[in-house]
């Protein structure tokens, strides 16, 4: 595995908590490894163990944001009640979010599937969070709970999911650089809620974990879910494609399919066959990310419309404004106008 390192703003939020119960922070990073004057990045493992360490402390898995302590163990209750009791991730989504709304800590969560069977965004799902009731002035708690929740719902299934985009329900932060290491999706701020937005499609995966893997998991979980991005290795064609796409954006334009085939070292046809196999194409997938592209870029508020629309390879800012109403329904200086 590659070495991997963590912000040393993460490590300073995570000890808020601590922080807050008059807990000294100097001993828990000595415990973890960690020097007391942090370097700007720190190996993840060593996060991973303060982590671990900060749970037990302080008896609570949302360590201090959360309404409510949420008691050390009760994330390996719910992942034991779902793996053996889900036949696909969508039951299991919904099967961990009726188990923590036993709690007066959650986290809140619920999947959010569209109503109508056709249109533009009929093939993804969300997964809505409520960090409401948060006390959360880094935005740290809203972080991990997303980031635990999606990519545990990976794990599950024995992939990474396909995110479309991440959303949150707050301005960008300082360190939001740092989101694109977490999530490896378009992020929106200022959106009018805190979500990950998926395909679709994925909620129809299997569960295939059982009690030896989520054994596993539990004895590496500081690891395995909240640092590293490579716990879950095996990634779909639509994935792939995707982040190969969206890597081109920041400069544009957009790769035809058969540069994306060549990268991929497979020939167009049979990338046409393997994408239609997972219930997509190419057109759909570019669609996709030049849409989340164009909502991450319009509510930065960084780039002109006409700029963005050349960097989104349209010919004209005309097609892109017929895009954009296509893709949300309104143009996009109505939709900047609703943006906070």
């Amino acid at each position: 595995m590659p070495a991997l390192s963590v912000s040393a703003h993460h490590v300073r939020a995570a000890l808020l908590g601590a922080e807050r119960h008059g807990i000294a922070p100097a001993p828990l990073l000595a415990r973890a490894g960690l020097p007391a004057e942090l370097p700007a990045r720190v190996p993840a493992r060593q996060f991973g163990r303060l982590v671990g360490t900060l749970w037990r402390r302080l008896d609570d898995e949302l360590l201090g944001f959360g309404e409510a302590p949420s008691r050390f163990g009760t994330f390996a209750t719910m992942a034991d009640l779902v793996v053996h009791g889900s036949r696909d991730l969508r039951e299991a989504l919904h099967r961990g979010a009726s188990f923590y709304r036993l709690f007066p800590a959650g986290p809140r969560f619920r999947l959010v599937e569209p109503a109508a069977p056709e249109g533009e965004f009929a093939d993804e799902a969300r997964i809505d969070f409520d960090v409401s009731g948060y006390d959360d002035p880094v935005r740290f708690g809203a972080e991990t709970t997303v980031v635990v929740t999606q990519r545990f719902a990976g794990w599950l299934i024995g992939r990474r999911l396909g995110l479309r985009r991440v959303e949150f329900g707050y301005p960008e932060p300082r360190h939001a650089h740092e989101y694109a290491l977490l999530f490896r999706a378009p992020c929106v701020f200022g959106a009018p809620r805190t979500a990950v937005v998926l395909d679709r499609a994925d909620l129809d995966a299997p569960v295939r974990r059982d009690a030896a893997a989520l054994r596993a998991l539990l004895r590496r979980i500081t690891l395995d879910v909240l640092v590293c991005r490579d716990a879950v290795t095996a990634v779909t064609v639509t994935t792939r494609v995707r982040r190969l796409i969206a890597a081109a954006l920041p400069a544009g334009p957009v790769p035809p399919p058969e540069e994306v085939a060549r990268r991929l070292a497979i020939s167009p046809q049979t990338l046409r066959r393997r994408l239609a196999a997972e219930g997509t194409s190419y057109q759909r997938l570019r669609d996709q990310v030049r849409r989340d592209h164009a909502l991450a870029e319009l509510a930065r508020g960084a780039l002109s419309i006409e700029d963005l629309s050349r960097r989104l390879g349209f010919s004209e800012p005309s097609a892109f404004h017929r895009a954009f109403r296509r893709w949300t329904g309104a143009t996009p200086g109505a939709y900047l106008r609703h943006v906070p």
